[in-house]
C-alpha cells in the first residue's frame, strides 16, 4: 500500500501539479481544500476531502481517516495586493489556519511538512541572485505572513520535533506539458496568463508598472519557473526529509532573469498578436530585479529546472488557456474527474 501525503490547498494551481507528481511517484496525495480559489476538475490523483484549513475537528478527523506520513502545505491567501487591503484576511487565514495545522498535526504525532513558502519573505533584496541565508524582511502583510508561519514551525520543531522544509518560489509559470491541468486564477494577476488572456482577447490590454527601473529594457525582471519543475522539486524535498529527518530551507528558480517586456514580446512572436499595452508608473517599493540562488536545491534534492525555459513556459500555458476557452471540453473533464475522486 502506498503512503499517503496530506495535501492542504490541493486543488490549487502548484497544489495540483504536485499532486500528480506525487502520484507518479508511488505516493498516494490526499487533497484537503475548501475549494475557495482551487479548482475541483484538477482533483484526480487521489481522495478529496473538502474542509478548510482552520476546521481542526476537519483536518483531525482526515488525518486519523489517512494516517499521512507527512503534509505538503500550500493551502494560503497569495495576493500581495489584497494582503495589503485586507491584512485581517490573510492573518487569519495564512497564520491562524496554519497554527491549526501545526496542532491538529502535532496531536496525531505528524512529524514531516513541507512548507510552500515564497521570496517574498525576504523583502527588498540586498544582492542576487538571492540565497536561502539573505535576510527576510517582507514587506507585505503576505509576505508576512509566510515569514511568521517558518517561525511558528521552527519553534514547533524545537518544542515537538517537527521537521519542516520551507521551500521559497521565485515566479511559478506554464502548466501541465499533458495540459491537464493549469493555471486559472480570478482574478488573475500573474503576468504570463494574464499576457495570453489580452493576446485571446479576454482582456482589453496589459499595463506595465514601471519602464524606468535600473534594468536592461527598464521594465522589472523576474525569476520564472515552470510549475512541472516546482512540482518535481517538492516530491523531491519530500524523499529528502523522509529519508534525512532534518529540516532546510531551499530556494526554487532558475537563477535567471527575464524582464515584463521581454515576456511580452515572446508571447507576441508566439502568438502573431499585437498586444494592446499601457505603460504606467512603477508602484511603491517594487524591486527592480528578483532572481533565485537555488545551488542548495541542487544540492540537496539533486534538482534542476528542466522545463522552465522560456518558449517551454509560454507554449505549455497557451495550451492550457486555450483548452479553458472551450467551457464544454473543462465540463466533460471536470465529470470524468470526479469520477475518480474519493471523499470521506
Amino acid at each position: 500500500m502506498t503512503e499517503s501525503i496530506l495535501v492542504t490547498g490541493g486543488a490549487g494551481y502548484i497544489g495540483s501539479h504536485t499532486c500528480k507528481a506525487l502520484a507518479k511517484a508511488g505516493y498516494t496525495p490526499v487533497v484537503y481544500d475548501n475549494l475557495s480559489t482551487g479548482h475541483a476538475y484538477s482533483i484526480k490523483w487521489g481522495p478529496f476531502v473538502q474542509g478548510d484549513i482552520s476546521d481542526h475537528a476537519r483536518l483531525a478527523e482526515t488525518i486519523a481517516s489517512f494516517k499521512p506520513k507527512a503534509v505538503i502545505h500550500f493551502a494560503a491567501n497569495a495576493l500581495v495586493i489584497e494582503s495589503v487591503q485586507n491584512p485581517a484576511k490573510y492573518y487569519r487565514n495564512n497564520l491562524a489556519g496554519t497554527l491549526t495545522l501545526l496542532e491538529t498535526m502535532q496531536e496525531h504525532n505528524v512529524k514531516n511538512l513541507l512548507f510552500s513558502s515564497t521570496c517574498a519573505t525576504y523583502g527588498h533584496p540586498q544582492f542576487t541572485p538571492i540565497t536561502e541565508d539573505h535576510p527576510q524582511a517582507p514587506v507585505s502583510p503576505y509576505g508576512r505572513t509566510k515569514w511568521m508561519a517558518e517561525q511558528m514551525m521552527n519553534d514547533f520543531s524545537t518544542a515537538y520535533g517537527l521537521k519542516t522544509i520551507f521551500l521559497r518560489y521565485f515566479n511559478a509559470a506554464g502548466a501541465d506539458l499533458e495540459t491537464q491541468i493549469g493555471e486559472n486564477h480570478t482574478p488573475e494577476t500573474h503576468l504570463i496568463p494574464s499576457i495570453i488572456q489580452a493576446a485571446l482577447g479576454l482582456k482589453e490590454e496589459i499595463v506595465v508598472y514601471g519602464t524606468d527601473f535600473p534594468t536592461r529594457d527598464g521594465s522589472a525582471i523576474r525569476d520564472y519557473i515552470h510549475v512541472q519543475d516546482l512540482a518535481d522539486a517538492h516530491v523531491r524535498a519530500l524523499q529528502y526529509l523522509l529519508e534525512k529527518e532534518t529540516s532546510a530551507a531551499i530556494n526554487l528558480g532558475t537563477g535567471k532573469g527575464t524582464s515584463v517586456l521581454e515576456i511580452i514580446d515572446a508571447v507576441q512572436k508566439f502568438c502573431g498578436k499585437k498586444i494592446p499595452v499601457r505603460l504606467e508608473s512603477r508602484r511603491p517599493g517594487e524591486p527592480s530585479t528578483l532572481t533565485a540562488n537555488s545551488h542548495k536545491a541542487e544540492e540537496l534534492l539533486g534538482w534542476h529546472p528542466t522545463f522552465s525555459e522560456l518558449p517551454i513556459l509560454i507554449e505549455s500555458a497557451w495550451k492550457w488557456h486555450q483548452l479553458l476557452l472551450d467551457n464544454s471540453a473543462i465540463l466533460r473533464s471536470a465529470i470524468q474527474r470526479f469520477e475518480c475522486v474519493k471523499s470521506i
